[in-house]
């Protein structure tokens, strides 16, 4: 009944637009333990979401064992001690059923990741909320579950060596990012040679109080909150906070075009470099030029040039996905394989295009309005404030981030864009991708 109730309560959380026409109100403070805390009450739903980041993604993984972070993540929930019972991976899912919440874990470059939804209800939140800690503090990393897990890993790492779109995908980021760990990914080997011990080593290393930052949004008060967040990460690995390990510089790759060879009828494409830290003043020129440039679907000029005009791809986009460190600017795109050099040429004109002339000023004017009126449905639901949240607490935002957001949209001149895709955006460092070239 109770996981009946916790659906209900998600579905009709799905039709509410919760503090979409509204502030809002981000209380922020840090736990005795270290941990940065983000909080949001929300009293329209009965529900409480958490999520908790460390700077624990797959760039610090151990050299030469690539996936250690994501299979450290995934492992969480495979056993933990609760009390004086150690409970196995179907314990675990069974606790959380009996009590309607979900709990996941996920890893990217930067940070690993933990949520859970829960009840409010005193009961089930409190039962929740201890099965959380225990995967967090006193995870049991079972060897038999690494084996599985390391051979699903190996599984996938396999098949995804055949597909064209990872091909590309693993390629382009080797090469926008050589010799650093943005630009690593997990092989056979490097899985392969990933022991229990290099598990709780990095967890031992990086899951620490001092690394965390938790974010929660609910209905619960402030002081609720506090508890929850000291109670989550008192009994975490005891780390100091100088011993944040910190990733290497990223060194600039040369302007370079590599041609691999598939079987695949469609060439695919991926065009870019090292461009954006999620901290960058040009962030929001940067933005709004992407919408102009690619970011903004069928109203975009790489979509009226490449799709509308000549028919060389059905899709093409281009987007900035900024990092901790600079994260990659990147076009992609498919097509025949025959038209593969001509679709590029006309990528390349388009962005050339755009970094001399910038925007119009009706794109400009209309891509400022639809990530204005866009926001809204990006705050509609607790999950998406919870991202937020999450977003702004790991990359150190300012607490008025999303309120800021529609002023700060509105602000960017076509000069900026102009500038800021100068600073960025540089032929010289533009490395070229194609899987299936003839």
């Amino acid at each position: 009944m109770n996981r009946i109730y916790l659906n209900t309560l998600i579905c009709i959380a799905a039709l509410l637009p919760l503090l979409a026409q509204a502030a809002v109100n981000i209380e922020h403070w840090v736990t005795p333990s270290g941990a940065r805390v983000y909080f949001v009450a929300s009293h329209a739903l009965p529900i409480v979401d958490v999520k908790i980041d460390f700077s624990a993604g797959a760039a610090f993984d151990p050299e030469g064992k690539s996936g250690v972070a994501g299979l450290t993540s995934g492992l969480l929930d495979a056993g933990a001690k609760l009390g004086e019972t150690t409970l196995d991976e179907e314990q675990i899912a069974e606790k959380l059923a009996d009590i309607a919440a979900q709990l996941s874990a996920s890893a990217d470059l930067d940070r690993a990741s933990i949520s859970l939804r829960t009840l409010a209800a005193k009961t089930e939140r409190e039962a929740s909320l201890a099965l959380m800690r225990a995967v967090l503090s006193e995870p049991s990393f079972p060897a038999a579950m690494l084996e599985r897990e390391k051979l699903r890993n190996i599984a996938a790492i396999k098949e995804s060596e055949t597909r064209p779109d990872s091909i590309v995908a693993k390629r382009f980021m080797a090469e926008i990012y050589p010799h650093h760990p943005y630009g690593f990914f997990a092989t056979v080997d490097s899985v392969g040679r990933i022991s229990r011990d290099d598990i709780v080593t990095f967890w031992r290393t990086h899951f620490s109080a001092h690394h965390a930052v938790v974010s929660i949004i609910g209905d619960i008060s402030r002081a609720e909150a506090e508890d929850i967040a000291a109670h989550l990460t008192d009994a975490l690995p005891d780390v100091a906070a100088q011993a944040s390990i910190q990733l290497p510089a990223i060194t600039l790759p040369v302007h370079e075009t590599i041609r691999l060879p598939h079987p695949a009828t469609q060439s695919h494409i991926l065009i870019g470099m090292p461009s954006l830290k999620r901290t960058d003043a040009d962030y929001f020129p940067l933005l709004v030029g992407n919408y102009v440039l690619g970011g903004g679907g069928f109203v975009s000029r790489l979509m009226k040039e490449v799709r509308e005009k000549r028919g060389y791809a059905y899709g093409v986009y281009s987007y900035f996905d900024p990092h901790k460190l600079e994260g990659p600017f990147e076009i992609g795109l498919q097509t025949k394989r025959a038209q593969a050099d001509e679709a590029l040429k006309v990528v390349e004109a388009t962005l050339a295009g755009f970094l001399k002339d910038g925007p119009t000023a009706a794109e400009l004017k209309a891509a400022q309005q639809n990530l204005i009126d866009g926001l809204a449905l990006k705050l509609d639901s607790n999950a998406k404030i919870l991202s937020h949240l999450s977003l702004i607490g790991f990359y150190e935002l300012p607490l008025t981030y999303l309120d800021d957001y529609p002023r700060r949209v509105a602000a960017v001149t076509a000069q900026q864009v102009r500038e800021a895709f100068a600073r960025h955006v540089q032929n010289e460092h533009m490395v070229t991708v194609i899987v299936a070239a003839d």
